[in-house]
């Protein structure tokens, strides 16, 4: 979302340039950072980190995808333009400008693969907002587009703009957070469908947007509204936020995002067609945690929820974070019967309760292979400060009834008002996990800076991108 992200938007639909050209990034990697205080935790089997982020440039928001066709072809992608494929499992990458050269993308990216093995690239671009927050108070020229790659990302197609405005329509509204996924489902009757939602921030409300495309991303359905109660206009705690959904083997799509104090799901039976109306699901704590509730050293720090589900069994399950233990704990919530009832919230993360320190910005992926769910979060159970910040990765092998905990860091970090972005994301696959996160940058990190281009007036320690991965193929549950 807008003013949580590290970058600032040029004052032109084309938006920012990317940070580099397509390059092969060093052999070198997989990078090691200098380790910084000891991890309570075991190392999760096989980890790797590899970081992404070209020299000299701040990244934030990542987004990651496996071809589950192919699973050696992985894609990652940052706020900016900033995008990369891999071909050997995430060991080494490969950066490219989607846009082609010259061209120029925007931020609050995701990504998914098809069935067929396209890779899909959307974002948000916009020339002027309207007032801090209040994003639909005065907006100018936004859309929401999706582009497309034959080859998991080595060449791209022209961008298609699903929802767009051109500045010079009355009343215009603004279109931000847009999360795209698809139907690989082998079985599915809506198999290949893509699906495609964001947040429309209006001078009124802010509504969940909704539209699919069945062609490969070719064209996009009208986009229609599928959260039945509108939530406020501003970027705050009543506002509509953190839209994401899945698929089941049947086709079924669920999608759930934060309104107010609950998490809310939409379902739809036809391959997105039409939705039941959306209803709250899960009593949750306020998704923003900022005033009290902040966390040290962090700009800004977001708890919205992801969906997953186990293909064989049909649970479903849910994942947020909230501070409703005081400091801020990871949760999940499981459901049998397909969305109508859900159970109590569960701490993912096993330190002690209400000990102080802080687990934040999860991500869930569930194992579509074997079922296990895997859960990402920045930990700080480490540090009696609650400063110093490592990544951990969850797994259940029980249907997320409990939860091993591993260290999936190579360094602790600390951050001065580090700008982590809204999210990061995971994947998983036949025992394997890809997880994707930024980090405050190592002490004496430079960022390229054009001639002439003062410093920033507030401080604010730059982020890098990186990519983990655990192998669990073969390790005891």
């Amino acid at each position: 979302m807008p003013l949580r992200t590290h970058w600032i938007l040029a004052a032109t639909l084309t938006l920012l340039p990317n940070a580099a050209r397509s390059q092969s990034l060093p052999q070198s990697l997989p990078q090691s950072l200098p380790q910084s205080l000891p991890q309570s935790l075991p190392h999760a089997p096989g980890a790797r980190i590899v970081t992404v982020t070209p020299a000299g440039i701040s990244a934030s928001e990542p987004s990651i995808a496996i071809n589950q066709y192919s699973p050696n072809q992985i894609a990652v992608t940052a706020g900016g333009g900033l995008l990369a494929y891999s071909t050997d499992s995430a060991r080494t990458f490969t950066t490219v400008n989607p846009a082609g050269e010259g061209g120029k993308t925007g931020g609050d990216p995701s990504m998914t693969f098809d069935d067929r093995g396209n890779l899909y690239f959307s974002y948000l671009a916009f020339s002027k907002l309207g007032t801090s927050s209040y994003w639909g108070h005065g907006a100018s020229d936004n859309g929401v587009w999706v582009v497309r790659s034959p080859d998991g990302g080595k060449t791209w197609k022209k961008p298609v703009g699903v929802k767009t405005w051109t500045g010079k329509e009355s009343n215009i509204k603004f279109e931000d957070m847009p999360r795209i996924w698809a139907d690989q489902n082998a079985k599915s009757p809506h198999r290949g469908n893509l699906y495609y939602t964001w947040i429309e921030w209006g001078l009124e409300n802010s509504i969940v947007l909704y539209s699919r495309s069945t062609d490969q991303g070719a064209t996009w359905s009208n986009p229609q509204r599928i959260s039945t109660i509108a939530g406020y206009p501003r970027d705050d705690n009543g506002s509509v936020v953190g839209i994401i959904g899945t698929v089941a083997p049947d086709g079924t799509l669920y999608v759930v995002w934060n309104q107010g104090l609950n998490i809310t799901l939409a379902i739809s039976k036809d391959g997105g067609a039409t939705f039941a109306p959306s209803k709250p699901i899960i009593d949750v704590g306020p998704p923003y945690f900022g005033g009290t509730g902040g966390v040290p050293g962090v700009a800004r720090t977001m708890g919205f929820p992801q969906i997953s589900l186990d293909r064989k069994s049909g649970e479903l399950y849910v994942t947020w974070s909230d501070f409703r233990n005081g400091d801020v704990d990871v949760f999940i919530s499981r459901s049998a019967d397909h969305g109508k009832t859900w159970t109590h919230a569960m701490r993912v993360n096993d330190d002690p309760i209400h000990d102080g320190n802080d687990q934040f910005f999860q991500w869930m992926a569930v194992d579509p292979v074997n079922g296990d769910v895997y859960v990402q979060f920045y930990d700080r159970r480490d540090d009696p400060a609650n400063r110093n910040t490592r990544l951990t990765l969850a797994r259940s092998t029980d249907g997320g009834k409990t939860f091993r905990n591993y260290d999936w860091s190579d360094r602790s970090f600390a951050g001065e008002n580090a700008s982590l972005g809204d999210y990061m994301w995971m994947v998983a696959y036949d025992g394997r996990v890809y997880g994707v996160w930024a980090e405050a940058a190592p002490d004496g990190y430079e960022l390229n800076r054009a001639p002439g281009q003062a410093a920033p007036t507030v401080k604010r320690t730059p982020t890098i991108f990186r990519v983990g991965t655990a192998d669990f193929r073969g390790a005891t549950p």
